[in-house]
């Protein structure tokens, strides 16, 4: 049924506007308890809700814990294959900084911090409030401001999600462009558990190991949605070595991201 009025919505090209009715909607609902969380940690500076909303949800109690968790996660399993000492790291589509602002107290003090976004209203957000990271703008052309083989590690939590075939591609290219030979890759995609939620002609595509888009809004925006069979995954990241897959799974109801961890191949000399 969901799938049926997304498709219709985006047809008419409604599903923005659905979409920022769902925002004021829950604006209001967690208006209170927002307040009250707030309160109760003076020092933490949170992103307007708009901002949190886009690439997250209106929940600070979240957006603050599941942002120092999710930090942690990704220095525990990415420490698996590369030892965090005087590395680069990248957040690349690190929206209100929800994950990357964790990092100055996980990570040795050697490490260098940085992180890229394409929403410019985010970005102004975190220079301006987030410190020990350095942030930069970057289009949805897939061009950074970095040079070749320059980070350690590049994490990115749901952003192929939000992009076409095309840009899958171009960005793969750039973040192994600016990805040190064996540096980590770790990303996160809506795999084979999201097939209870397309539709038959979807799913029978996804079943191909096609690429399956739900375009028709401006890319790159969380009503932009792409998802990833594995064989799909396989193929485009060919050129590197994949660490960990962890599958996608039920959370009461609601489908989890896959996780690939990915080893940039070192290419033999010619």
């Amino acid at each position: 049924m969901k799938a049926k009025l997304s498709k219709l919505l985006r047809k008419y090209n409604l599903l923005f506007i659905a979409d920022k009715f769902r925002f004021w909607i829950n604006a209001n609902k967690n208006r209170q308890k927002n307040q009250e969380f707030s309160r109760k940690h003076p020092d933490f500076i949170f992103p307007p809700d708009y901002l949190m909303y886009e690439s997250f949800q209106i929940n600070y109690e979240s957006y603050y814990n599941s942002g120092k968790s999710a930090a942690e996660w990704l220095v525990n399993t990415a420490g698996r294959y590369t030892d965090f000492n005087n590395v680069k790291i990248l957040d690349w589509g690190c929206g209100p900084a929800r994950i990357i602002r964790h990092f100055p107290s996980i990570v040795p003090k050697n490490c260098e911090l940085y992180a890229t976004d394409y929403n410019k209203n985010s970005i102004e957000w975190n220079i301006k409030n987030i410190k020990g990271v350095e942030f930069n703008l970057n289009g949805l052309k897939a061009e950074l401001p970095y040079q070749d083989d320059f980070f350690d590690f590049i994490y990115g939590i749901s952003i192929f999600t939000h992009l076409s075939e095309q840009l899958h591609y171009d960005w793969k290219n750039e973040l192994s462009r600016v990805l040190k030979k064996d540096g980590i890759l770790l990303l996160s995609l809506q795999g084979n558990f999201f097939k209870t939620i397309l539709t038959p002609q979807e799913i029978e595509d996804f079943d191909k190991g096609k690429l399956v888009v739900r375009g028709k809004v401006k890319e790159g925006h969380r009503t932009y949605s792409a998802f990833h069979p594995d064989e799909f995954v396989k193929k485009l990241f060919a050129d590197f070595e994949v660490l960990e897959h962890i599958d996608s799974y039920n959370n009461n109801g609601r489908p989890e991201q896959d996780i690939w961890v990915l080893r940039k191949k070192i290419r033999p000399f010619s």
